[in-house]
């Protein structure tokens, strides 16, 4: 998801790639020159005889082509990639050198990104079903493409002389190249063959077993049958929502939604404690036994690849490194905590005793006595606060913090495609210079057919080209706010606004990112780095700054006095028992670190002993294993479900050092953009942090502000 650019409007355009003055190379060089330009060439004649009007000087970013021309692009990607891969295995290895076996590689890179993009990010966005199809089809072709290029032992074998040559190059030159040596190696291309037949067998392996534990769980069928005073405190909506019985029960399932109702809202406690155990027991017996086979697969894929567990492989190349860093700061965080966490506990544990006298307290009861303290010591009613966050208000309040923090301007483009009419595009400047830095759409509202989720997904990623011209960055946001039936956006609860806080720390940090290597520019830096720069935005959401202006200025009959205590207790709400929460994120983040960590760990063993020491005291729930229903743990996080609060905790560090007053601070906000976010995935995340800082990341902030705020 995101780049670099020159900035001023002459070098904009002259990166149109029709213009390109490429470098001359000779021999198999030279053919890769020739591939490159052709396929650029070849798409902006696609793209003119389709007579789409794209944003200025970004003439491959064209997101709204029709299903043939998706599947046209996708062929042409597939052939001119196929060309300029065979023209580096061609070269002579007496001849190797950085501009004809690593440039063309990264700039190929650079020219394809937005490209694939064009054919791929239509399935999310488009309002028509057969471009949704289309994009579809033509992703599943270019991720095999893309597959196949990383196993091409011909290609591999030029770039590991090369780099055995130890020429001087620039440094992120050089972290390129390594990337490019890992992306073979990764397939097993260093080991022998037959160690090599192995790694591919493991990974079919590992696909399916992921698969197949998380099918199991979509097609879970598992329901509970309740009358309706079982389910008190649910709301007549809830309940109306649900099939019944002839003997006129309610049928639940164990969908997520459903259950985070019965245990947010019933005021029952043998229902949440039968339903709790339900949903912790999904899958059982079907899914350990895939767990457990797919984490000894992790294992053995890792040793092939020259590392003691899965784990070490994960992390070899994020700001964590190792599992024993990761687990001694989840321990270290957990061991804070536990003071306010017991306090928090002890509150809830009162409230339990007055409303259902001596029944022990269990994890099922947290969520539902949460919200109890909550309702009882906050005066806050979110269906009033909602109206004092139309979206157009919000949008303009985020803007005015991102360009007085960042030294940023923005400005909307109207005339350009979009292949909706609610989307928008804006230019993004830098607010001294004047120079463009890139640009953004925003698709702000749900609609049919599309993606589901809110997300910063990159178009373009800033890239500087051998030849001077620039390549600008391009991104776009997606959300999913409402609109009424008359086709007039709702105003944002306050959890969609914090949400859009954090996905324009997406965007912020793609538009600001200067990297020359589109590998390391836009989003494409460590996982562990990525979520900061969102988590740290997130922060000015219930600060004055944002909140008393906002509200002030959208009900001037409010008094300031009344605005200063709303603010407050949206504040003190959103941190309220964040210990106790933050402490069953780390149980989880533990459970997923020790089983890819150790070898033959008994997963319900390994639960029953986290679970009472971080959650102080609290048993798992009777009979439940979370080995059977963790998801995140097998397919997308595994070994790294730590990364998120990694990331809140150094992004509080961030914020309490050098914005602790909630104000946009513009020096420190430059410094932010131009020596962290600036400099990208091609150095090392930690050492930016440090130097910015001017000392190592701490956790202590974090933990501060839980106790400053918290009950």
């Amino acid at each position: 998801m995101s780049e670099d650019d020159e900035g001023n409007e002459k070098k904009t355009q002259g990166s149109n790639p029709k213009k390109l003055k490429l470098v001359t190379f000779t021999g198999a060089a030279g053919l890769l020159g020739l591939a490159v330009s052709f396929a650029i060439f070849a798409f902006n004649s696609h793209k003119q005889k389709s007579k789409k009007k794209c944003l200025p000087g970004c003439d491959s970013v064209c997101i709204n082509l029709s299903a043939k021309e998706i599947l046209d692009l996708a062929d042409e990607i597939i052939s001119k990639s196929t060309r300029v891969h065979d023209a580096v295995a061609l070269v002579p290895l007496n001849k190797l050198s950085y501009e004809n076996v690593v440039l063309p590689l990264a700039e190929l890179e650079a020219r394809l990104l937005p490209l694939i993009q064009c054919c791929v990010v239509p399935k999310m966005i488009s309002p028509l079903d057969n471009v949704r199809k289309a994009s579809a089809e033509a992703e599943m072709k270019i991720d095999a493409h893309l597959l196949s290029c990383r196993e091409r032992e011909d290609v591999y074998r030029v770039i590991r002389i090369y780099a055995a040559k130890g020429e001087s190059i620039a440094p992120d030159a050089k972290c390129y190249l390594q990337c490019l040596v890992r992306d073979f190696e990764d397939n097993g291309l260093n080991l022998t063959t037959t160690k090599r037949e192995e790694v591919g067998r493991l990974k079919d392996e590992i696909d399916e077993l992921s698969s197949r534990y998380v099918q199991n769980l979509n097609e879970d069928s598992s329901c509970l049958f309740f009358t309706e005073a079982e389910l008190a405190g649910l709301p007549v909506e809830f309940l109306q929502s649900l099939d019944k019985t002839q003997s006129k029960e309610f049928k639940l399932t164990l969908e997520s939604s459903h259950v985070a109702a019965i245990l947010e809202l019933c005021k029952i406690a043998k229902t949440r404690k039968t339903v709790a155990m339900a949903y912790g027991k999904r899958c059982g017996d079907a899914n350990i036994p895939v767990l457990q086979k797919l984490v000894q697969s992790r294992h053995r894929l890792a040793r092939l690849l020259g590392y003691a567990h899965f784990a070490d492989y994960a992390l070899d190349h994020r700001m964590s490194k190792t599992s024993t860093t990761v687990i001694r700061f989840l321990e270290g965080i957990s061991s804070s905590l536990t003071d306010l966490a017991i306090r928090e506990f002890s509150i809830l544990k009162d409230l339990k005793r007055k409303e259902e006298g001596e029944l022990p307290f269990g994890v099922e009861d947290l969520l539902y006595y949460i919200k109890r303290v909550e309702e009882l010591q906050f005066d806050l009613d979110f269906g009033d606060i909602r109206q004092y966050f139309p979206v157009s208000l919000v949008l303009s309040g985020i803007f005015k913090i991102c360009q007085d923090l960042f030294g940023i301007k923005i400005e909307e483009v109207t005339e350009t495609d979009v292949w909706y009419y609610d989307v928008q595009a804006f230019a993004v400047f830098d607010s001294g210079s004047g120079k463009l830095l890139g640009y953004f759409y925003l698709d702000m509202f749900t609609r049919e057919g599309k993606f589901s989720h809110s997300c910063v997904v990159s178009l373009q990623n800033n890239a500087l080209f051998s030849n001077g011209a620039c390549q600008i960055p391009v991104a776009l946001l997606i959300a999913q706010f409402s609109k009424d039936g008359s086709g007039e956006a709702l105003p944002l609860g306050f959890s969609e606004v914090v949400n859009l806080f954090h996905e324009f720390g997406h965007l912020v940090q793609h538009i600001c990112n200067r990297a020359s290597f589109a590998r390391f520019s836009g989003l494409r830096v460590d996982p562990d780095f990525r979520e900061i720069p969102s988590q740290l935005l997130e922060n000015w959401q219930c600060y004055e700054s944002f909140t008393l202006k906002l509200i002030s200025g959208y009900r001037q009959d409010i008094t300031k006095p009344l605005v200063d205590e709303v603010c407050k207790t949206l504040k003190r709400w959103r941190y309220s028992f964040s210990a106790l929460k933050s402490l069953q994120e780390i149980l989880y983040c533990l459970f997923d670190q020790r089983i890819y960590s150790d070898d033959d760990v008994d997963f319900g063993q390994l639960i029953r002993s986290l679970h009472p020491k971080v959650m102080v005291g609290l048993p798992v729930v009777e009979g439940t294993n979370p080995a059977s229903c963790f998801p995140r743990a097998v397919i997308g996080s595994e070994a790294t479900c730590y990364s998120r609060l990694w990331s809140e905790v150094f992004a509080a560090d961030i914020f309490a050092s050098q914005f602790g007053d909630g104000h946009p601070n513009l020096y420190m906000g430059l410094q932010f953009r131009d020596k962290v976010l600036a400099q990208g995935g091609g150095k090392e995340a930690m050492e930016l942090l440090t130097s910015f800082l001017g000392r190592e990341p701490s956790t202590q902030a974090y933990i501060e502000s839980r106790t400053k705020y918290g009950l």
